[in-house]
């Protein structure tokens, strides 16, 4: 089930890192009174009247002065003009709320209407994405009065709200709530769905083409090429796949200071609908903060995954350790422990390119492994026999295991107090079962319940 991704844009400085923080119910966000201080797309799962979303808090949209032409007696070729500025600001407005499903459009009520604020609105104006207006610092009612100004954007209504104490918030959440859009579950299928994520340009659309082995997909070296997720069905070996391409960015080009970074939330949802992640690196600019921020949510949706490091024709001077090297590093770098295969191809020239699908269905396949509840608790006890756990030197107890679901593989650990298990303990288990069923490329989920809490996975 699609997960609604809400967006909040405006210009720096009217409040969005501290609504994101509120919103999400804890401090995610570096919140300082200096414009641009958020540098890196944040994102945390939010709910409201039990409607889960993903809020995104997209920094000030990198716009450091709403004035960019040159000073007073200037020469015109030492600063960008004005129309620069209207086209930046655009082209980052429009890679946010393209990339949402609901957009909260964030406005200073302190600073009253400013030209930044008619350049985003009219950008708004022109999307299908449903977009609701918050006016912040909305702070004494004399603010509140003054956020009226703000119906001359053609927004519709204009919700006054204090993100640094609460007021009006409620009113807002019940507002993103009421646009977020009804998407139809999708009917169950035996396919595997393949999703290639990666930042833009580091050949997910040239590797779906070599999948394929056929142009499918438009292949451009200018990031940002693919402009919508691209489900291509297919049948390997006779098994139903379902390859999901996605965007990098949404515009052609580059922008001032990057908004490929926008290319995250469309790997959100790809990600989501995905049974396997193929996670494409380029070898050539190694692991970047970006590759890091999507394998994080990979792990957390617990989806399996094959690192895929693409372009490894352009490595010069390789030898019989390179590869080796370059594994390490990336597991270091994306927190990947073994259980993760690292493949390196070049889709330009179909250097291995053949043993992506069948790395794939592997992984997929161990998503799938049942352990018997025999062989589990046997296992259990050894691994207590060898390690007893303890906490503060209380006793912990591990009474018996069972594998309560599939996909991801997940097993209930019945326990005397579940409070006393340590995380390196859980750890511990982990890479015990994990020497017996590897689970290639799979993550699982452990989790510890109090005795007679029942065998739920989706009990706490």
């Amino acid at each position: 089930m699609h997960t609604p991704i809400v967006a909040l844009v405006g210009r720096p400085n009217v409040g969005k890192s501290t609504l994101f923080n509120r919103l999400a119910g804890q401090r995610l966000s570096i919140v300082e009174d200096e414009p641009g201080t958020t540098r890196d797309r944040l994102y945390a799962p939010a709910e409201w009247t039990n409607q889960p979303f993903m809020m995104v808090d997209t920094g000030g949209l990198d716009i450091a002065a709403t004035d960019r032409s040159p000073q007073k007696g200037q020469p015109e070729s030492l600063g960008p003009s004005s129309r620069d500025f209207v086209r930046e600001i655009r082209a980052q407005a429009e890679a946010a709320i393209e990339e949402a499903d609901v957009v909260v459009f964030m406005v200073d009520a302190k600073d009253g209407v400013t030209a930044a604020d008619r350049d985003i609105a009219d950008v708004l104006r022109r999307t299908d994405r449903p977009v609701i207006l918050a006016a912040n610092k909305a702070d004494n009612e004399t603010r509140r009065q003054q956020a009226l100004e703000f119906y001359e954007l053609s927004l519709g209504e204009v919700y006054p709200i204090s993100a640094l104490h609460g007021t009006g918030t409620g009113d807002l959440l019940d507002a993103i709530v009421e646009k977020i859009p009804v998407v139809p579950e999708e009917p169950e299928s035996d396919a595997v769905h393949i999703a290639l994520v990666g930042r833009p340009n580091v050949g997910k659309s040239s590797l779906l083409n070599a999948l394929l082995q056929e142009e499918r997909a438009i292949v451009s070296p200018i990031p940002g090429t693919t402009r919508d997720a691209i489900d291509t069905p297919l049948k390997w070996e006779g098994q139903e796949l379902v390859l999901i391409d996605t965007a990098g960015i949404r515009r052609r080009g580059k922008v001032e200071q990057g908004i490929e970074k926008y290319s995250v939330m469309r790997a959100l949802s790809a990600i989501e609908r995905s049974d396997v992640v193929l996670l494409v690196i380029d070898a050539t600019a190694g692991v970047i903060s970006q590759d890091a921020h999507v394998a994080g949510f990979i792990l957390e949706a617990y989806k399996s995954v094959v690192v895929i490091v693409n372009k490894w024709d352009a490595i010069p001077d390789k030898d019989s350790m390179t590869m080796v090297r370059y594994t390490e590093e990336i597991r270091e770098q994306l927190h990947f422990l073994d259980y993760v295969p690292v493949l390196f191809i070049s889709a330009l020239n179909g250097q291995r390119v053949g043993k992506v699908l069948p790395a794939a269905l592997a992984v997929a396949a161990q998503r799938k492994v049942r352990v018997p509840t025999g062989e589990l608790n046997r296992l259990i006890q050894d691994a207590v026999a060898a390690h007893a756990p303890t906490s503060g030197g209380r006793q912990v107890k591990l009474y018996y295991a069972t594998q309560a679901a599939v996909a991801p593989p997940t097993f209930i650990v019945f326990v005397n107090n579940r409070e006393l298990v340590h995380f390196s303990y859980a750890r511990y288990l982990e890479n015990r079962i994990r020497a017996s069923f590897p689970f290639e490329g799979t993550p699982i989920r452990l989790i510890f319940r109090n005795r007679g809490e029942g065998h739920g996975a989706d009990q706490n």
